[in-house]
C-alpha cells in the first residue's frame, strides 16, 4: 500500500486539489491527514468538505490545534492574528462541518504506525516537533516504530536506533528513503497549504508500506490566486504574502 501523508493544509483548495492529483498518480491508494485542515486560508468549508468525503471512504485523519480552535474557541497562546482568522473560519462553517472537527481523535494508531498532529508525548498540549530532542522525546513515548506528525511546516525526518543513536535528515524531494525495520522513525510531511521552508510549492510525502520506502515530495500549485482569494476575503495580507514567498 501507498500512504499519502498530508498535513496542515490551513483552508488552501488550490494546494489540496494540486497533492490530491499527484498523489493519484504516484499511485497512493490511502490518504492520512494530520491535521490543521482550517486556519489561515480562504476555503475552510471546501476543504472540510472534501476531507468528510475522504475519511468517509476510509481515509484516516486527526485533528489539529486550528481544527480544535474552530470548535472550541482560540487559546490564549494564539497571537491575535490567528485569532481573527479563527473567528472568520468558524462563520464560514455550517454546523455539519463543525462537528466533523469536533469529532477528529487526537491521534490514531494503526499497525505500527501512529498518526498526531503535534507530538506523541503531550499531544494536546501543541508543543513543536523543532529539534531532535524534541522528536526522541516523542519517539520515546511510544512503542510505535512509525510516527507521521504535522504541526511543523517544514519536511524533516527523524530516527532513533536499537542502540540509542538518533538522527536527522532534510528529505531531498523525489528521493525514496529506505525506513530500516531496526529504527523508530519521526515523518513530518511538511506543509501542504502553508510551506515555510522558502519554497512555495505543496509539501507532503507518501510511505510505501511493502517497501518500507518513504518519498517527500513538492508539487507547485496555483499559489498566487490562493493568495489572491485571502485578499479578496479580507483576511491578513500577510498570510496572502507567505503563500507567494513560502515561509
Amino acid at each position: 500500500m501507498k500512504l499519502a501523508l498530508i498535513t496542515d493544509i490551513h483552508a488552501n483548495r488550490e494546494a489540496l486539489e494540486a497533492v490530491l492529483d499527484h498523489a493519484e498518480t504516484q499511485g497512493a491508494s490511502q490518504q492520512a491527514f494530520l491535521g490543521d485542515f482550517v486556519g489561515y486560508g480562504a476555503d475552510p468549508g471546501w476543504v472540510v468538505d472534501t476531507l468528510r468525503e475522504r475519511v468517509a471512504r476510509g481515509a484516516w485523519a486527526v485533528g489539529g490545534n486550528h481544527d480544535e480552535a474552530v470548535v472550541r474557541g482560540p487559546s490564549p497562546q494564539m497571537h491575535a492574528e490567528a485569532r481573527h482568522i479563527i473567528g472568520w473560519t468558524r462563520e464560514q462553517l455550517d454546523p455539519a462541518q463543525r462537528d466533523f472537527l469536533a469529532g477528529l481523535p487526537m491521534s490514531r494508531s494503526v499497525e505500527q504506525m501512529l498518526f498526531v498532529h503535534a507530538n506523541a508525548h503531550a499531544p494536546a498540549e501543541w508543543g513543536y516537533i523543532d529539534s531532535r530532542g524534541e522528536a526522541m522525546r516523542s519517539l520515546m513515548a511510544t512503542r510505535a516504530r512509525l510516527v507521521f506528525c504535522g504541526h511543523v511546516h517544514e519536511p524533516r525526518l527523524y530516527y532513533l536506533s536499537t542502540v540509542g543513536k538518533s538522527g536527522d535528515f532534510h528529505p531531498t524531494p523525489g528521493m525514496p528513503i529506505p525506513l530500516l525495520p531496526l529504527r523508530q522513525w519521526l515523518v513530518l510531511p511538511g506543509s501542504t497549504g502553508q510551506p515555510r521552508d522558502g519554497n512555495p510549492a505543496a509539501s507532503y510525502a507518501i510511505y510505501d508500506t511493502e517497501a518500507e520506502m518513504l518519498t517527500f515530495h513538492r508539487v507547485p500549485y496555483d499559489h498566487e490566486l490562493a493568495a489572491d482569494k485571502i485578499r479578496r476575503a479580507g483576511l491578513p495580507l500577510r498570510q496572502a504574502d507567505r503563500l507567494l514567498h513560502g515561509h
